[in-house]
């Protein structure tokens, strides 16, 4: 099974932090954010891994190579960070056809995909509680289908999704980066074909320099 990490933003709310170090290496416990992630991955059965790059690239393909060198991963690399969607859409080659697991490099969790379905007509959304930092949340689910309220809904987007690349067939080639969320997904949560679930499992985004600490304080207390 085939995977993608997005590891290619500016981290510019953990500044000066990330001046000198990019946002997937930064410490929870003993380890970096997208060791975690990698890990997570291969002990989910992911043989295959896509990651994007752009701010301090160098440092991250570097980290990667040492810490996992037998396993396959491929390097996405970008001339200037071209967000969630351009990320993916310029991955795409690589990548190929088929149905792959999307995640963001920034968040420390436990969210299980044992059960996950591959079999996904345009995308699969995994939802958090809504936390502290996005109360009015990111979107709802109906039936299984994810919709999107315009006041509040019940969900935040955990960073990991399940995503059909023939979702990217009609976007156009772009210079300036996009967001997946706005260029991307509505069209096809209009058509009732983007499904999401709800995990419970613990899951922090880390980023802001005081969620760091605090998934630095959840790792710490588990362990």
């Amino acid at each position: 099974m085939k995977a993608m990490i997005l590891a290619a933003g500016f981290g510019k709310r953990l500044l000066p932090l990330t001046e000198v170090t990019p946002k997937p290496l930064l410490m929870i416990g003993k380890k970096t954010l997208i060791e975690r992630n990698i890990e997570y991955l291969l002990n989910n059965g992911f043989s295959e891994i896509v990651i994007n790059v752009s701010h301090l690239s160098e440092q991250i393909i570097e980290h990667v190579n040492e810490k996992f060198p037998d396993i396959k991963i491929n390097f996405s690399v970008e001339n200037k960070p071209l967000g969630t969607g351009g990320g993916i859409q310029n991955a795409i080659p690589v990548i190929g056809s088929d149905p792959f697991l999307c995640v963001n490099a920034d968040i420390f969790h436990e969210i299980k995909i044992n059960d996950l379905s591959f079999d996904v007509e345009a995308a699969h959304l995994i939802g958090v509680p809504n936390p502290e930092h996005n109360k009015e949340g990111d979107f709802s689910i109906n039936n299984g289908a994810v919709v999107v309220n315009e006041i509040k809904n019940m969900l935040t987007w955990s960073g990991i999704s399940v995503i059909n690349p023939k979702i990217f067939s009609d976007i156009q080639s772009r210079e300036n980066s996009f967001n997946m969320w706005d260029a991307v997904l509505p069209k096809y949560i209009k058509k009732g074909i983007v499904t999401g679930h709800l995990s419970k499992d613990t899951w922090i985004d880390v980023g802001t320099k005081d969620r760091l600490k605090l998934a630095n304080s959840v790792y710490n207390d588990q362990n």
